[in-house]
């Protein structure tokens, strides 16, 4: 009783300040498409049986490179759904462009860190060399709208430093081409090699902007237009990266109300996002009010009426809903079972939205964002 009462308060307070309209706008958001994170089930069960608990953990238990079957089921699902204006939903695909090359690191004996495009990574697994053309594919037929979510889903510098420092866990990981690796001991923290923003110092600062403006110049090289919007892996960002951002043609932060901001001690700094608010170099937020993640869901049974909630208090408060929905629900790579679960309730609340306001739009971040304009 008490924790559905907060859910209600946090679902409306979300919804209170901030750019409105009278129209219906479905919009979903999508991270970490490009990301190695476990790469087989080979891997999965070699870790289990050296002891790692990916077991306990969700994006270590079914997250991986989607597959071509997991990119044609989905855009499938996808345009079997209209809304009034004929369109389909449409996933925002928030994307990176590159994965460590393993190969490489190895024989520059870990003293040097090498990367390789999303599109080499695809040729090296087993039902992934035409994902790449199905990417553009989807953004061709307007169900996937690839925008940038960083160079890899990778902090460098860590990784780097732990392999250096002859850390057991992650040359575990490396030996089987994971990107980082969950702690023997304290598996279930997770995996904080995935935190590619965080930072320490001023230098490693710096490097992630790099990081970052490379990854924006990869985006646009290889998919042929440059991302007007970007997502922070895991929330974490600096508004001092903002300028340099802005001058490589990002105007829409995509994210949560509340976006975490590295300090130099390891702590972070909150800092508050409105829908619509502007900062001072133009750039508006976009701020996420729905939750679609059975994946996260060990019971998934409420999934869907959880997210119609969060949609139908968004319409109430005369905002778009920008439903957050990780890669990680559509991936049936290591665990099919994932996928396709998934898939039927992803159908439901797509047929569930149509059919309560017939008068929806589904639309991608970017025309959101241009709408607030």
């Amino acid at each position: 009783m008490l924790k559905n009462l907060k859910q209600s308060v946090k679902r409306n307070l979300v919804n209170i300040p901030g750019w409105r309209t009278d129209r219906k706008i479905v919009v979903i958001e999508s991270d970490d498409w490009g990301s190695i994170r476990m790469p087989s089930k080979e891997v999965y069960e070699k870790c289990l049986k050296a002891g790692y608990g990916v077991d306990h953990i969700i994006y270590e238990r079914v997250d991986s490179l989607a597959s071509e079957d997991d990119l044609e089921l989905l855009f499938n699902l996808l345009s079997s759904i209209k809304d009034h204006k004929g369109n389909s939903p449409v996933i925002t695909a928030n994307v990176l462009m590159a994965n460590p090359d393993f190969e490489k690191i190895k024989e520059a004996h870990f003293q040097k860190y090498f990367y390789e495009l999303i599109t080499e990574t695809f040729k090296k697994y087993p039902n992934h060399h035409n994902c790449f053309e199905l990417w553009k594919e989807g953004k061709r037929n307007r169900l996937f709208y690839p925008q940038s979510h960083g160079r890899e889903h990778l902090n460098v510098s860590l990784f780097m430093n732990a392999l250096q420092q002859g850390d057991e866990d992650v040359h575990f990981g490396f030996k089987n081409g994971l990107p980082g690796c969950i702690s023997k001991n304290n598996g279930m923290k997770g995996n904080k090699y995935v935190e590619s923003l965080r930072f320490n110092n001023e230098i490693d600062k710096k490097y992630k902007l790099d990081i970052v403006l490379e990854g924006l110049d990869l985006f646009e090289n290889l998919m042929g237009y440059h991302s007007e919007s970007f997502i922070p892996p895991n929330y974490i960002w600096s508004p001092d990266f903002d300028e340099k951002v802005s001058k490589r043609g990002v105007r829409y932060y995509q994210g949560c109300r509340k976006m975490k901001e590295p300090r130099f001690d390891g702590s972070f700094r909150f800092n508050t996002h409105i829908l619509g608010k502007e900062n001072t170099f133009g750039q508006k937020y976009l701020v996420r009010n729905a939750i679609f993640e059975p994946a996260m869901n060990n019971s998934r049974s409420d999934t869907v009426e959880k997210c119609l909630k969060d949609i139908n208090s968004s319409f109430r408060f005369n905002k778009p809903a920008i439903i957050c929905s990780h890669r990680l629900n559509y991936v049936g790579h290591i665990n099919e079972q994932n996928r396709d679960k998934n898939l039927k309730l992803l159908e439901r609340l797509l047929t569930e939205i149509v059919k309560k306001w017939p008068d929806v739009e589904f639309m991608n971040s970017v025309q959101l964002g241009k709408m607030m304009e």
